[in-house]
């Protein structure tokens, strides 16, 4: 059946968790129905306390006050941006050449953590730290790991959703290739100045597994539902918003849906007002394979997507974005 959400569906981590065996297989049919129609879902109980957000607010404020020419010794275009800073409009949605009105800082896997036998160790490239910011290592590495505890949690759902085992994703998301972005839309002081049609984030989808956003400063955030109407997605301080991205999308052959959303510019008169967000993008290794499961695929639904490695489809991606070369 299809429902025209008006917000997103909210939902408690805890039932999955720990709840009982009804309330977990209830969460897992609810997410299982928001998913299939709108993408998005609200969920409490994810394990990310409201001071460690403050905490890494804080220090990408910090950071983003710095002078641009102190920012972009931490810029690293030659690895596609995929860790340190990436400057103002450098990236822009997939389809359009002009650049969104944000700047973003990258972090992923601590290659400290992860073992030297994996072969994933030689694959990414080192996390940069800034010395101006000495607190924001310590908060960014921590948001990490208690946002991918999360998503874990979440793909184990939904992989009981797909009717496939419980731990289907663990072996291919165990130090994937994740990002923690985190971002700053910058104030525009003269609006007439900046391309027409230049906007904080123009429409698009996200690439990975599922995204997991933590509240953002300031609203903008809007969602394209099926009728063709941009609903916002508002969420409650104790809440993360997470969403399918085009992997899962991709894995599932359009069974979930990596719906297209977009960050709206504010007001006229606000124009002249940061916003932040932080984004945890959680990625599969790289050696995953997104080939349509063939539970997915039927005379109604005929598969959709060539086959790809998930490292594939990534470094597609990035070259669509602007963002390798």
């Amino acid at each position: 059946m299809e429902i025209l959400f008006d917000e997103i569906p909210s939902l408690d981590l805890a039932h999955f968790t720990s709840g009982t065996s009804e309330q977990k297989m209830n969460f897992v049919k609810k997410l299982g129905e928001a998913y299939q129609n709108i993408g998005f879902v609200a969920i409490k109980n994810h394990g990310l306390s409201q001071d460690l957000q403050d905490r890494l607010y804080q220090s990408i404020k910090d950071f983003f006050a710095l002078p641009d020419e102190v920012k972009t010794q931490y810029q690293k275009p030659e690895i596609g941006y995929q860790r340190g800073y990436t400057g103002k409009g450098k990236e822009h949605a997939k389809g359009r050449n002009t650049g969104d009105l944000k700047e973003f800082y990258h972090v992923g896997q601590e290659l400290e953590a992860i073992p030297e036998e994996d072969p994933v160790k030689g694959e990414y490239p080192a996390n940069l730290w800034p010395k101006e910011i000495p607190q924001f290592k310590q908060d960014a590495l921590e948001a990490f790991q208690t946002l991918e505890n999360a998503g874990k949690e979440m793909l184990k759902a939904i992989a009981l959703h797909l009717e496939l085992e419980e731990d289907y994703f663990e072996d291919k998301v165990a130090y994937g290739n994740s990002i923690l972005r985190q971002i700053h839309y910058f104030p525009i002081e003269n609006p007439d100045e900046v391309p027409a049609d230049a906007v904080r984030a123009a429409e698009h989808g996200d690439i990975n597994l599922i995204t997991l956003l933590m509240g953002a400063s300031a609203d903008g955030l809007q969602v394209l539902r099926k009728d063709g109407k941009w609903i916002p997605i508002t969420a409650l301080p104790d809440q993360l918003v997470v969403n399918v991205g085009d992997m899962l999308e991709r894995l599932t052959n359009k069974k979930l849906k990596s719906t297209i959303h977009r960050v709206v510019n504010p007001p006229r008169d606000k124009m002249n007002t940061s916003r932040y967000s932080i984004p945890f993008f959680m990625h599969p290794r790289s050696e995953m394979d997104l080939t349509c499961l063939e539970s997915c695929i039927d005379a109604d639904n005929p598969k959709q997507f060539t086959d790809a490695t998930a490292g594939e489809f990534l470094e597609e991606r990035l070259r669509e974005l602007g963002l390798r070369k």
